[in-house]
């Protein structure tokens, strides 16, 4: 049997834009995906703590080192530029699988730059 666990998050960076016309996603710094281990097109999670709301939608890559976070498409309505978000990925796994695995986790600094 197969279970789905948390596997990484970007833990409280800041919306820095809000895109409504576009096709969709969250544009999130090259390095902040490769600090947490997601992949480009991977299926992410965004909770916004200003308003609560949460969405589903897939990243892809921002500027190396740009500090961006884009809201894209329809999810530009869930956030505003300035609001908190938490990005988190899962990935299914055995039970065994999941009982070894330790989340990856990223604190961002206040510019959305990881803290090395």
């Amino acid at each position: 049997m197969l279970v789905n666990i948390f596997k990484s998050k970007i833990h409280r960076v800041k919306v820095t834009q809000a895109e409504l016309n576009y096709v969709g996603s969250i544009t999130i710094d090259e390095d902040l995906l490769d600090a947490a281990g997601i992949m480009e097109n991977e299926r992410v999670q965004v909770v916004n703590n200003n308003n609560g709301e949460r969405l589903e939608t897939y990243a892809i890559k921002g500027k190396r080192g740009s500090g961006i976070i884009c809201l894209n498409g329809a999810a530009a309505r869930k956030a505003e530029v300035g609001d908190i978000v938490i990005i988190i990925s899962y990935a299914w796994m055995t039970q065994e699988e999941a009982k070894t695995h330790k989340p990856m986790i990223v604190f961002p600094d206040e510019n959305n730059l990881v803290v090395k």
